[in-house]
């Protein structure tokens, strides 16, 4: 049976579908939840969360596109 499973493969799988699949979502809840904070900061903490934010949404789009980017030239 070993001889038929690629276990290289198959822990890249694991991984990355751990990493895209509880990762993305958890990165955009955290954007959600830092622009959330920053309605009711104030000063300079408001920023930065503002920023962080931001920067959490921007991490997950560019990573959707990243993905259709890979698929539309052929996904190898």
């Amino acid at each position: 049976m070993g001889t038929y499973i690629e276990w290289g493969a198959l822990l890249n799988i694991i991984v990355f579908g751990l990493l895209i699949g509880a990762g993305l979502p958890g990165l955009y809840a955290l954007g959600v939840r830092s622009l959330d904070t920053s309605s009711r900061a104030v000063g300079r903490n408001a920023l930065l969360l503002k920023v962080a934010a931001y920067a959490c949404f921007a991490i997950v789009v560019a990573a959707i596109l990243g993905a259709l980017i890979f698929i539309a030239a052929g996904g190898h």
